[in-house]
């Protein structure tokens, strides 16, 4: 099994949304420490640490002084949405080596109180894509409109179909009291909702939040001491996909290899995962996902999310329980770290009543970093209660 010796033992969530008076090295410091606070450890227990590109100075440096921890192992591996899952992974296999005991993964950010948008920033002029792509002013939501609108031509996706996803997202928002969008929605208020770049309406978009997250991996012998309820990485793997030379296919995403490199290694089908936490920047997002994970066939996943599958309780497989980033958050522009965390609840029994599903025991989690219609990643994890 690729995770029997380090276990997940600990995470939390920052229940802000909107941090004015929170520096972002202090967020990821309070998701340190709920984190720890929920394994039953200290930061004296710590002797990994992982962070991305969402760590203000440094990288992992920065937090390292700030918390004054004595760590034997660090990683600041940065693939953008995917990256907290990735983190998990090495983190499992540096405690596999021997490199750490107790491993922390944070991750943090206040896009939102500070102004951000979801536009991509202007890149790096030594970028060897900006003299090819710039010219066509690419933006996060058009690019995946592209895509978006390309699955439509192909398979005859429709909109209609593409708003069951917020639909079920706002049906499981509704029981979360962080949430940014609390409420439940219909397909009507999706379609009819502002168009933000063609098919894609404001109510197919994610939120843009602060706040942020964290996770502690920790060795057998220490988490079993510890007493509490122990989650498994049974598999990890991780694919980046690029425009291709030109020849790229808008109509899947690098999930389609790291996924079944995932499901390969922990040795389970799709048909097996009884929740799914999948990165949804966009409708479209999970789309592709649901698609290029094996839980439905290429072309189609519009039927597949129609009509309430991915609603727990309701649908065939429940996604994002807590609201995910189309209705609770987004923290750092970066989801990877929450779909983690939702579905290490899931595993525990600890989600909200109203969306827990039973006896849950082996779950997903997908994230995306980059854009999928030119280069991004792909991180694929199964988990599985012990």
């Amino acid at each position: 099994m690729y995770g029997s010796e380090a276990y997940i033992v600990g995470a939390y969530e920052h229940p802000t949304r909107k941090a004015d008076d929170i520096s972002v090295l202090k967020l990821h410091a309070q998701v340190a420490k709920g984190a720890l606070d929920d394994a039953g450890l200290t930061i004296d227990d710590v002797d990994g640490y992982f962070c991305a590109g969402d760590m203000p100075g440094l990288g992992p440096a920065t937090m390292i002084e700030y918390l004054n921890l004595n760590v034997r192992y660090f990683d600041s591996t940065d693939c953008g949405g995917s990256a907290p899952i990735v983190h998990v992974g090495h983190a499992v296999r540096a405690i596999a080596d021997g490199r750490c005991n107790v491993a922390l993964v944070t991750l943090a950010g206040r896009p939102r109180a500070a102004k951000g948008t979801l536009a991509l920033q202007p890149p790096n002029p030594d970028s060897p894509d900006v003299a090819f792509e710039q010219p066509y002013r690419p933006m996060t939501h058009n690019m995946y409109a592209m895509a978006a609108k390309r699955h439509m031509w192909q398979f005859g996706t429709t909109s209609e179909q593409l708003a069951w996803i917020k639909v079920a997202a706002s049906h499981h928002a509704q029981h979360n009291p962080n949430a940014m969008l609390p409420y439940r929605v219909s397909v009507e208020d999706v379609v009819n909702s502002p168009l933000v770049a063609d098919p894609l309406h404001r109510l197919d978009c994610c939120v843009v939040s602060d706040g942020g997250g964290a996770v502690v991996v920790a060795r057998r012998e220490i988490a079993e001491q510890l007493g509490g309820k122990l989650v498994a990485v049974k598999g990890m793997s991780a694919a980046p996909k690029n425009s291709m030379a030109g020849k790229v296919d808008l109509t899947y995403t690098a999930a389609a290899y790291s996924g079944p490199r995932a499901f390969k290694e922990a040795g389970v089908e799709p048909s097996d995962i009884q929740y799914a936490s999948l990165y949804d920047s966009f409708t479209i997002t999970v789309l592709l996902q649901l698609e290029d994970l094996g839980f439905c066939v290429k072309g189609t996943g519009g039927s597949f999310v129609a009509d309430g599958n991915l609603i727990s309780g309701i649908g065939a497989l429940p996604f994002n329980t807590d609201g995910g980033g189309l209705c609770n958050n987004h923290p750092a522009n970066r989801g990877g770290m929450t779909k983690i965390i939702e579905a290490v609840r899931q595993l525990r029994g600890e989600a909200n009543q109203n969306v827990q599903v039973p006896n849950c025991e082996l779950a997903l989690v997908n994230g995306i970093g980059g854009s999928i219609a030119t280069r991004h990643t792909a991180a694929t994890m199964i988990l599985e209660r012990l």
